[in-house]
């Protein structure tokens, strides 16, 4: 009799009651910038945290043109979080903006707390901080910029957060690596040969599984006319950036190639029933290009299963997702 009332009673008890899995703790790491997929990127992200999804451990710019921190903590605040930490690289890095001023628009029109560059702390310092704070092999690390962090990040000494080096923290607290970058099986793409450096030294000595979102994936599908033609949304630092561009490229009216987008989306949802993956290696070739070898271990890149319309309809959803109460 007892087991037949357990059974009615894990039957009955509402859903919302039971326990729920424990969001995914991510550290977001993008070139928010050259380009504006980003933002589509990070909206997606802050989406997933407000359903429980992930846990938003920290945004880190992998390019440091001088408005890039300020555009992150516009974002995070209009998302409800704007104590996100905020890192951006102090030694090298790429410092390409983006050329239709989108970026000036947001920080001039929308409220932030860091208003500089120099107000963040030097990226592989937070990643290093973040990293200690975390269960071990618990964090996923999404990158859609350059590989300018991780690759100093494994080449960091011990510090005050940690006595182990950059590559053993790695290994201790890192579940795995989702990537917006490369072309497969072959090509050249800007993420991988804009920090050629970085890029040698993570794809050869990375020591967490890869997922890699390729230049082929998100370049057939083209998201943002919802949002943009959504009337119900107004004053969103996201919609005036696919506002302001998307009119500014022929190529861009029908949606903007969505890349940064698809990392996000397999990092937090799992590929299917969309993608399927290879497994291999990334391996460098000339000039920043890559190619891929299929008896290589501990990457895999994604493959195309369904049709780029299903994903673009589930980006652009994403996309047009308003901060939380």
């Amino acid at each position: 009799m007892r087991y037949l009332l357990l059974l009615f009673f894990l039957a009955t008890y509402p859903a919302a009651a039971q326990k729920q899995p424990e969001p995914m703790p991510v550290i977001f790491d993008t070139d928010m910038g050259p380009d504006y997929d980003d933002v589509g990127a990070i909206a997606m992200l802050h989406s997933y945290a407000d359903e429980g999804r992930v846990s938003i451990l920290g945004t880190i710019a992998s390019s440091k043109y001088p408005r890039v921190v300020p555009v992150l903590s516009v974002l995070n605040t209009y998302f409800g979080r704007p104590t996100i930490p905020i890192g951006v690289p102090k030694g090298w890095a790429v410092t390409d903006a983006d050329s239709q001023h989108w970026s000036d628009t947001l920080v001039a029109r929308y409220p932030h707390s860091m208003t500089t560059n120099d107000a963040a702390p030097d990226a592989v310092t937070l990643y290093r901080q973040l990293l200690t704070q975390q269960p071990n092999r618990s964090v996923t690390i999404i990158t859609v910029g350059f590989l300018t962090n991780l690759a100093n990040l494994l080449n960091s000494p011990p510090d005050r957060f940690s006595k182990l080096t950059g590559r053993q923290l790695v290994m201790q607290k890192v579940n795995r690596l989702v990537s917006m970058a490369g072309k497969f099986s072959a090509g050249h793409e800007y993420n991988v040969h804009r920090d050629t450096t970085a890029s040698t030294i993570v794809y050869a000595d990375w020591p967490t599984p890869m997922l890699l979102s390729g230049f082929e994936i998100g370049e057939a599908i083209k998201t943002g006319l919802p949002l943009v033609q959504n009337t119900a949304i107004r004053n969103s630092p996201v919609k005036d950036v696919f506002r302001i561009c998307l009119p500014l490229s022929a190529s861009d009216r029908n949606g903007r190639m969505s890349w940064d987008q698809t990392a996000v989306l397999v990092a937090v949802e799992g590929t299917a029933p969309y993608y399927s993956t290879r497994a291999g290696r990334l391996v460098m070739g000339p000039k920043g290009s890559n190619t891929w070898n299929d008896a290589g271990k501990g990457h895999s890149h994604l493959v195309v299963k369904r049709p780029p319309t299903d994903v673009e309809a589930l980006i652009n959803k994403r996309m047009q997702h308003q901060p939380g109460k």
